[in-house]
């Protein structure tokens, strides 16, 4: 039996594209030719213990998704496509593609420790790597931000509005002039406090002019002589 440090996620199938057994696949690796170029992958089916040897015969992305469309050998018609919904795939841990200098693997940033760079302190823990028109660390806060509403009027009127939700979650990009260093081997990304991004522990909502619709007037208190 294997265990989990053999082996890489590159990808999790999302479903079926066509009717001809095609798959479309949401990557997890930032390596394209993981599903482009025909070769061996392994594939861990939901309940399966191992993953399982397969060929991929053909692979393209989808412009302007972030997504590939490939073939599975003995996969041909749209039912054995949909089986294989949420299944896994994967390379051997050795088959590592030579990074350059600045390039990371994404499984080696989750988990890593969120550190303000300026103080030390522990802002949180680093959850996910997402791809925009940049890369995103999706940090998990260690202690929640609580929004505060500052938006005021001339009037004094009461907001019917739904309470703030504390926000468990930042998006920070990650760019050298944000996050200066990342410390595979320590376990710890530094981040510079940005405003806006995590300066503080509170969001500041823009001030309006209320919708009539959805405000009460408060009664002036009447003074008696």
């Amino acid at each position: 039996m294997t265990s989990p440090a053999d082996w890489i996620e590159i990808g999790k199938i999302v479903g079926p594209q066509g009717l001809q057994g095609q798959l479309k696949v949401y990557p997890s690796s930032d390596f394209p030719e993981r599903f482009l170029e025909p070769g061996t992958r392994w594939l861990q089916r939901r309940g399966q213990r191992e993953p399982e040897p397969i060929e991929l015969t053909y692979g393209r992305d989808i412009p302007g998704k972030n997504l590939f469309v490939i073939e599975i050998d003995g996969i041909e018609d749209r039912d054995e496509a949909e089986a294989l919904r949420d299944a896994v795939l994967y390379v051997p841990s050795d088959d590592r593609p030579e990074l350059e200098e600045g390039e990371f693997h994404v499984m080696d940033l989750i988990g890593l420790v969120a550190l303000n760079h300026e103080t030390g302190d522990q802002i949180g823990v680093v959850t996910d790597v997402m791809s925009s028109a940049s890369d995103l660390l999706s940090i998990e806060l260690d202690t929640p931000i609580v929004p505060q509403d500052t938006s005021s009027s001339k009037r004094r009127l009461r907001r019917k509005q739904k309470p703030l939700k504390p926000q468990t979650h930042v998006l920070i990009p990650f760019v050298e002039a944000i996050v200066p260093i990342v410390d595979v081997a320590g376990g710890c990304v530094r981040i510079v406090p940005v405003p806006g991004l995590i300066d503080d522990r509170s969001v500041t909502i823009r001030e309006e002019e209320p919708d009539p619709a959805e405000t009460e007037e408060i009664p002036e208190e009447i003074s008696g002589s």
